[in-house]
Parts: structure tokens; sequence; C-alpha cells
């Protein structure tokens, strides 16, 4: 619900005196979304500014600059997180600016296709660079910030960083990346009161592909490797209102889970837990400690035990 103008001043005057306030509005929350021009991004901008966080949103582009400006509890920052001086300048500006930062979203990212005999070791180098590394910057430069705030760090992963294809080995390795990042940060953090969580989306509509083809080049013959239908237009999948739901929750549940998956149908669920199945089943065949299925039954049961109900 919806604050009158009126209302939210009075609130806010009061936060100075209720720090309890403080800690549970999202007005009084600032939160950094990166990659914030399109797509997910710009669904979780445009979600978290609607429902009150102050929302610092980036991109590269002066044209979605402007776009990104309009929007109601929004600054728009321009910012590449291959970068470091702009990551620097946009510290720079948070810090002036007054607020902290609560949380961070790692989503800026780019896709790319082909086996590693058809793709050039310049678009594997990027595909790091961006989906591993940028994470890794961001992190490095605003951790002290969020950690005044005790806030909530949230990256933006994919299926693909639990499953793999023959066509999609540099992306997923990526997005296995931040797997494991996720679970790290999480370790060293959680002294300070800093949460991280991973957020792992299927396919959605976005302009991943569209861009991948035009910078790999429309006739390319990555994106078109045996095995693999690499399609520009996406308009065929939902739009990504369940993952910025799904971000959002991250941010504001007092106990966010570690990892949200977030897929259009129960298939793209299915795909994806079995995969998981699989791997354990081939960690656990043929080595000295093998568990039987006995043993393997009680450890799931275990862990279900502690696990939350449906979560929608």
């Amino acid at each position: 619900m919806r604050l009158s103008l009126t209302v939210s001043a009075t609130l806010l005057a009061l936060t100075a005196f209720n720090p309890l306030w403080s800690a549970e509005s999202p007005s009084a929350k600032a939160v950094l979304v990166t990659g914030a021009s399109t797509g997910i991004g710009r669904k979780i901008a445009e979600r978290l500014a609607a429902d009150g966080y102050f929302v610092y949103a980036t991109a590269r582009k002066p044209e979605d600059l402007k776009a990104l400006g309009g929007i109601k509890n929004v600054q728009a920052l321009s910012l590449d997180v291959t970068r470091p001086e702009e990551i620097s300048a946009a510290v720079a500006t948070i810090s002036k600016a007054g607020r902290g930062l609560y949380g961070l979203v790692n989503n800026a990212g780019i896709g790319t296709a082909g086996t590693l005999a058809d793709m050039k070791l310049e678009e594997y180098q990027l595909v790091m660079d961006v989906n591993a590394t940028g994470p890794v910057r961001m992190i490095k430069a605003f951790e002290p910030l969020i950690t005044e705030q005790k806030g909530r760090i949230i990256n933006i992963g994919s299926i693909s960083g639990i499953l793999a294809s023959q066509n999609l080995a540099a992306y997923a390795m990526s997005k296995h990346a931040i797997e494991a990042l996720t679970d790290s940060l999480a370790d060293q953090l959680s002294a300070s009161g800093v949460k991280v969580s991973v957020v792992e989306p299927g396919n959605y509509n976005s302009a991943i592909t569209k861009n991948a083809f035009t910078r790999m080049g429309v006739d390319s013959a990555a994106p078109r490797s045996q095995g693999y239908a690499f399609n520009a237009d996406r308009s065929k999948y939902k739009d990504p209102d369940e993952v910025a739901a799904a971000v959002e929750q991250a941010l504001s549940e007092p106990q966010p889970k570690r990892r949200y998956m977030v897929v259009p149908n129960q298939q793209e669920a299915e795909i994806t837990i079995r995969k998981q199945i699989e791997q354990l089943v081939q960690l656990n065949e043929g080595q000295p400690y093998t568990y039987d299925r006995t043993a393997l039954v009680k450890m799931l049961d275990e862990s279900l035990a502690t696990a939350r109900p449906q979560t929608h």
C-alpha cells in the first residue's frame, strides 16, 4: 500500500526517533542495481522503486540513463562493471548522497553461445569479465557501505549455473562462478550481519541474446553450432516480473534464502532439480566412501526438515 505524501513526510520525520522504522521501511533503504537498462535489471529497478526503495540504477548508454532517470525514486548512474574508474565514481556519488547503501543487486551480464572450438578467446574473456569478475569488483567497492547498514547482496545467477549445454560453455561457466561466489561471500560476511543470496532465473524475455548477436555478428558460426538454437527473439518467454519479485523478497525477508530459483514453468524446474540429483549420484558413485540409498535418503530427509514450505 502506498502512503500519501503527507503521511510519508511525517513518518520520515520520525525516523530519527524510531530506528526500528528506519530498519524496516523500504523508503529508508537505497539499493544499487547494475545492468538496469532492459530486461531483468529494468524490471528489478522499476519494482523496487515503485515499492518505496531508492534505486541507483546503472546503465551505459545515454538514452537508457535518461529513461531510467525519469522513473520516480530512481537515480541513474553511468557504470560499466568492467571499468574500475566508473565503479569508484559511483561509490563517491552514493557516499556523498548520504543515504548509505542497503542493497547491491549484481545483475549486469551478457550472453554468448558457441562451442569452445568456435568461440574466440576474446569473447570468452569478455563474458567472464562482465559476468563473473564484474560482481567481484562491485562487491569489493561497495561492501563497506553495505556492511554499515547490515544490508544485502543479491547476485543474479541463472539455472545455467546448475545446468550446462554443449553450446553454452562460457556462459554456464560464468554462472557457475556466481554460485561459488555467493556461498563463499555469505560465509565471509555472516558475522557482519550482511546476508547474501543468488537469484537463479530460467528463460524469461530479455535482450540478452539480441545483444549477443549484435556483438558477435549475426553470421558468426558460434551461435549456430550444432545442437543449439540461439534465437535473438525471446518475446515468446514471459516478462521477468517473477524474477524482480524474488529479488525484492531477498531484500526484505528477515531471513532470506540462499538460493531463489525462479523459472517460468514446471519443466525448467524439473530439469534443474534433476541435474542436481544427477550430480549427487555422480559424486557418490564408485568412490571408497560411497553412501547407500538408505543413507542418502536420510540425508535428504534431514535437509528437507529445515526447508521452507512452498514459497509461491
